[in-house]
């Protein structure tokens, strides 16, 4: 017994550990990403010097920024603030249009049966599947034949041809699990289809619809292979600008940046998961 005892404790201490590695690699990238974002060292990010937030002062356009280091470290205020505009109305368009076809395709595939619906399930779920150079190629060739110049619109048609899918997944799931008698309920009272879904159904999977928009905005704000492909002279997004000023060098800014959006993505995945999760 005392073996046995003994055993236990082993292995708990070995999946302790292992649980403590594999945050500690999962999560120390991004932590010294925050750290570094600090760094007044405006020539070597990665060589620790002092203390300051003049970096994120920067992007609000904080005057002892600007007065304190060389334009060539930095990028403007209106730039960044011109991006991040660009990011909002992708992500907020693709969201909402996915939202609307993703909800009501989950809808109509878990109320009716017809040939091929297996099928076409599978074809729902193949954007996700899809990698992300091909299907940023595929559009960008789509666009190009069909006359279409590379826009902010372009960019939010790409991401809702991907975007759909995550919604109408997550929507389904909360379908699965909803209970159809109280529709069943209203009807025999006397409502009408569209008075049963907007008072009966619609409540119900709200939770599932709200987490697929999240879930939608988050993707679509963060998305940068198929963003790259079937992006336009002057639709520039905040990650496609991360990744320019990368290519010019690595620039302190761009920690205080990636901080930025990353604790942003955060708080909106979180909404999403919290929504998702909701019993009521």
């Amino acid at each position: 017994m005392f073996d046995k005892i003994m055993h236990m404790k082993i292995w708990r201490g070995v999946f302790k550990g292992y649980g403590f590695v594999f945050l500690a690699f999962l999560y120390m990238p991004l932590t010294l990403i925050f750290v570094y974002s600090f760094n007044a060292n405006a020539i070597n990010m990665a060589v620790w010097t002092d203390f300051t937030v003049d970096w994120y002062l920067t992007i609000f356009g904080g005057a002892s920024a600007q007065s304190s280091f060389d334009a060539a470290f930095t990028e403007s205020p209106e730039r960044i603030f011109e991006v991040v505009r660009h990011s909002a109305i992708v992500a907020l368009s693709a969201a909402t249009i996915s939202t609307v076809i993703g909800t009501a395709t989950a809808i109509a595939l878990q109320r009716y049966n017809f040939v091929g619906k297996r099928f076409y399930q599978a074809l729902l779920v193949l954007p996700m599947i899809v990698p992300d150079i091909v299907l940023g190629i595929a559009l960008l060739i789509f666009f190009v034949g069909a006359g279409f110049k590379l826009s902010l619109l372009t960019i939010i048609i790409g991401h809702t041809t991907f975007l759909s899918s995550y919604v109408f997944v997550v929507v389904s799931a909360r379908l699965a699990g909803m209970d159809t008698s109280l529709e069943q309920a209203s009807a025999d009272l006397g409502a009408g289809p569209l008075t049963t879904f907007r008072r009966v159904t619609l409540p119900q999977i709200m939770p599932g619809v709200i987490g697929g928009f999240l879930l939608a905005f988050i993707i679509s704000l963060d998305d940068v292979v198929i963003t790259y492909f079937i992006a336009g002279v002057g639709s520039q997004t905040l990650p496609l600008f991360i990744l320019a000023m990368m290519r010019r060098g690595l620039r302190p800014q761009i920690n205080a940046l990636a901080v930025l959006l990353l604790a942003f993505t955060f708080i909106v995945a979180a909404l999403g998961l919290y929504f998702r999760s909701r019993k009521t």
